[in-house]
């Protein structure tokens, strides 16, 4: 089911969260990695509005299930099922990498409950970030450095295009454009498609029956790009679908109809 991913309490892919400091972290640094193990098994990946245009390309983009739908970009289309990296979380094929797996393992967030200020955190559990001799200095000479200062840059953007994502999901809501979605696959070798549920996506009749103003509203505005890169994004269900069962996966049936969520 493409039900919004994430673990309690913590977004998707955080084990723990730590607010980052000069004072016990003074000799962190920042390092890239060329594998994320953690990456392996998530086939569904949070994506802002900003990056619809990019990822179309390379990945069906739904909506999830719930009353508070969000973008998703589906990496692959059955739980656990991630076709664009290997077993250890290696990309394995030139493709658009989602801001939200970018941005791992910072992230802004409230400290308290009553204040509205976010703090740049990361995931002490990660190993992108510690005290090691190679990487970036987080800090120098008990202040921020210039990588930190990257770093939050891409957080704070990363916050205003989910605030542009909640407010173009508002208006998919209020003009009633979102529908259960349903994708039908059929497989060489089966005399029965794969159905695959569990997710929201735009409703293209109702689309067509917006009024003339609203038309020209969202044209303004680019909304109606938006959803027209979600709708193109489509296509790419069977895309994923082949390179699932290229790579051996076994798609998920239920007996009678052959249907799964994703």
């Amino acid at each position: 089911m493409a039900s919004a991913p994430q673990q309690p309490q913590l977004p998707l892919f955080f084990n723990d969260l730590m607010p980052l400091n000069s004072k016990d972290h003074a000799n962190y640094k920042s390092r890239s990695l060329d594998s994320a193990p953690w990456l392996s098994k998530a086939h569904a990946i949070p994506l802002t509005v900003e990056e619809f245009v990019q990822a179309q390309r390379n990945f069906p983009i739904v909506f999830s299930t719930g009353e508070a739908p969000l973008p998703l970009a589906l990496m692959g289309l059955n739980e656990g099922v991630n076709t664009f990296v290997d077993e250890n979380g290696k990309v394995t094929d030139p493709v658009y990498i989602p801001a939200y797996i970018r941005r791992y393992p910072f992230m802004l967030a409230k400290l308290q409950r009553d204040s509205d200020q976010l703090s740049l955190c990361f995931d002490p559990t990660s190993d992108a970030v510690g005290e090691f001799d190679e990487g970036r200095p987080l800090f120098e000479n008990g202040e921020a450095a210039e990588a930190t200062q990257q770093i939050l840059d891409f957080c704070q953007n990363f916050e205003g295009a989910a605030q542009r994502t909640q407010a173009f999901i508002a208006q998919l809501i209020e003009n009633d454009l979102l529908m259960d979605g349903e994708v039908s696959i059929q497989a060489d070798g089966n005399d029965k498609p794969f159905l695959y549920r569990g997710f929201k996506m735009v409703d293209q009749d109702k689309v067509r029956e917006l009024p003339a103003a609203k038309v020209e509203e969202f044209n303004k505005n680019g909304l109606m790009m938006l959803i027209h890169a979600h709708l193109f994004s489509l296509d790419n269900m069977r895309v994923v679908f082949s390179r699932q069962v290229q790579q051996g996966w076994k798609p998920e049936a239920i007996a009678e109809n052959g249907a799964a969520n994703v």
